[in-house]
Order: C-alpha cells, then sequence, then structure tokens
C-alpha cells in the first residue's frame, strides 16, 4: 500500500523578520510540514526539519515546483523600501511575483493562501481618525509612495485569483514590525536611524507598531480561523510620532530630534537635501518619503482580528526594549550611544 505523502505549508520570504517568528511558531507547535522557500536557508530550520527549497516567486519554474502538494500557501516574500527609485523591483516582486504564484498555487490544487500585505493598503489618514476593515481604501495616499502602492495591487491581484468555491485567501495587514530579529533591518531601521542620531526632525504624525512576535502568532491562527477574502489589520498601539520618539529616548538616553517644521516645509526640504545628496552620488541619511509619511497618521483599530484570529499584542514597552536591545548587540554595540 503507497505511503501516504503529507501535505506541505510552503511560506515564501521565511527567511525574513515576520517569516522567521512565523516558521519558529510553527516549530514550536509541531509542525513538521514545513517547506520554506528563499534564496537560501539557515541550518537553525533545515535542523528543525523543514524541507529547504531555493528559489524567487518571480520566476514561474521555481514556484511550480515549490507549490506542489501543498495545503497552503503563506506568501511574505517581498522587498521593503521607501525610496521612489525601487518602484519597478517592488512591482516585480510584490505584482508579478505574486500573480505567477497564485496561478501555481490553483493549478496545483492549494486551497488555502494567506497573504503578508501592509496596515498602510489600508489606514493612513490626514488627521488622526482611527480606521478599521471597513473604510476605504486610501487610494490617494498610498499612492504617494511605491512600497505601499505595490502592496495594494498585490491584494488586488490575489484577490481576482482566488475567487472559486473552496477556496480561501486571508490576508493580514500588519503595522511597522519591531521587536527582535530584525537580520536585515527591514523594518526596525527607523528605531536604529534614532539611536544613531540620524533623524532631522520629529514629524507632526502618528504611528503604529507592533511585534513580530505577536503578528506571527496571528499569521499561524489564521489558517484555521481566517475568513474568505478578508482582511485583518494588526496593531498594538496608536501613538503619535513625538510620543513614539519620547519613549525611545527614555529607553534609549539618546534625545529625540527637538524640531518639528509645517508638513510642507518637511516634505520640501526633505526633498532637497535627499536632491543634494544625488547630485554628489551619495547616500542621503534618510529617504524624503520617510519623512513625508511622518507627516501622516496611521491609526487603526484590530477589534476585527483579536475577534477572529485570536490576536493579542503584549506591551508596546517590552516590544521597544527588545527592539533596542537586539539593536544594540546585533548592530551598534551595548552602551555605544547610551
Amino acid at each position: 500500500m503507497a505511503k501516504k505523502i503529507e501535505k506541505k505549508i510552503l511560506i515564501t520570504g521565511g527567511t525574513g523578520f515576520l517569516g522567521a517568528h512565523l516558521v519558529h511558531q510553527f516549530i514550536d507547535a509541531g509542525a513538521k510540514n514545513l517547506r520554506v522557500m528563499a534564496s537560501s536557508v539557515p541550518e537553525w530550520m533545515t535542523d528543525a526539519g523543514v524541507e529547504p527549497f531555493a528559489g524567487s516567486v518571480t520566476n514561474k519554474d521555481h514556484v511550480a515546483a515549490a507549490t506542489k502538494n501543498c495545503e497552503a500557501v503563506y506568501h511574505l516574500a517581498g522587498k521593503v523600501s521607501f525610496a521612489y527609485d525601487g518602484a519597478a523591483q517592488m512591482n516585480k516582486i510584490h505584482v508579478e511575483g505574486t500573480r505567477i504564484l497564485c496561478e501555481a498555487a490553483k493549478e496545483n490544487g492549494v486551497k488555502n493562501f494567506i497573504l503578508a500585505s501592509s496596515s498602510g493598503t489600508s489606514a493612513i489618514t490626514d488627521d488622526g481618525e482611527v480606521t478599521d476593515e471597513n473604510f476605504p481604501q486610501p487610494l490617494e495616499i498610498l499612492s504617494k509612495w511605491p512600497y505601499y502602492a505595490s502592496k495594494y495591487y498585490q491584494e488586488r491581484t490575489a484577490i481576482h485569483a482566488f475567487n472559486d468555491p473552496g477556496e480561501r485567501l486571508v490576508i493580514l495587514n500588519p503595522s511597522l514590525l519591531l521587536g527582535p530579529g530584525d537580520e536585515r533591518l527591514s523594518s526596525t531601521k527607523v528605531v536604529l536611524d534614532f539611536m544613531a542620531r540620524k533623524l532631522p526632525i520629529t514629524p507632526s504624525g502618528g504611528l503604529n507598531f507592533v511585534d513580530a512576535r505577536d503578528a506571527a502568532d496571528a499569521f499561524v491562527n489564521a489558517l484555521d480561523k481566517g475568513r474568505h477574502q478578508e482582511r485583518y489589520l494588526l496593531g498594538a498601539v496608536n501613538w503619535t510620532v513625538r510620543e513614539f520618539f519620547s519613549r525611545l529616548e527614555r529607553l534609549t538616553g539618546v534625545s529625540a530630534p527637538m524640531f518639528s517644521v509645517p508638513k510642507k516645509v518637511a516634505v520640501a526640504g526633505s526633498n532637497l537635501i535627499n536632491s543634494f545628496y544625488k547630485q554628489w552620488n551619495r547616500a542621503a541619511p534618510f529617504e524624503a518619503s520617510e519623512v513625508e509619511m511622518g507627516e501622516y497618521f496611521w491609526y487603526f483599530d484590530s477589534s476585527k482580528a483579536v475577534d477572529e484570529l485570536g490576536f493579542s499584542a503584549r506591551d508596546p514597552q517590552e516590544t521597544l526594549q527588545e527592539t533596542i536591545k537586539y539593536l544594540r548587540e546585533h548592530f551598534l554595540g551595548d552602551g555605544i550611544f547610551g
């Protein structure tokens, strides 16, 4: 009698900040059926029984092979960049790569597709209103920045692909991911830049952040509890940027930027500074788009994820402390700016 082959859970981008925490949580829960698709997979994953799959989501042959014999796909692969000149690459990965992956998954009979998007496709306002999944997506604002525009169209691509009976697409939208383990500084760079005194002003907007470990827990639960074509916002706290910087100042001993300027002045000034650096063929200390984003409010309510996915956010102070500790140990050397 032929041995029954256990179906796999494919995780693209499983070696990234959120992906590694997701793999950890699956392993801790006893999962033995994980397949991680990335350029390379670390030893700790393979030692734990994870099946490595070297490949790219933009390669049709790779994803055709990676999605075979899978019960679910977690699509976390992506590129985080707030530089305007990264638009083409992000569209290729987020939009084209997602289309290729969805087509391969459907061809191979995968019924569950969990997509990692961003709260920036849903929760941005001019005035600080606290939004949720029922608010209209702020296309006019998010289209200013290539990263969020590509994530919006990534969502639309997946929604268009997974609409047949028996299929299930769940979209999760975490806010700024903080906590330990961000080896590539894909998300925690803002804290590192604060500690290195690279931030010129305190923007007048507000932000939301979430611990990557808490977000990963919601992703695990989404496989059983997430509803088809629903989006779930994952966040811990809504703070003004001034409050965020104030907390970082107390925890790091590094003074927050003293000055705030009107929104138009901040945006125009940051663009001017960046243009000077480009003329000198040097990297600017900050992206002009990041200054502009700091003038908006990224507030939202995560009640839907709490009620349906069992999402729970730890004390934000704990997240900040462990983010700072990790950055000091791995990037700065403890006490270098203290």
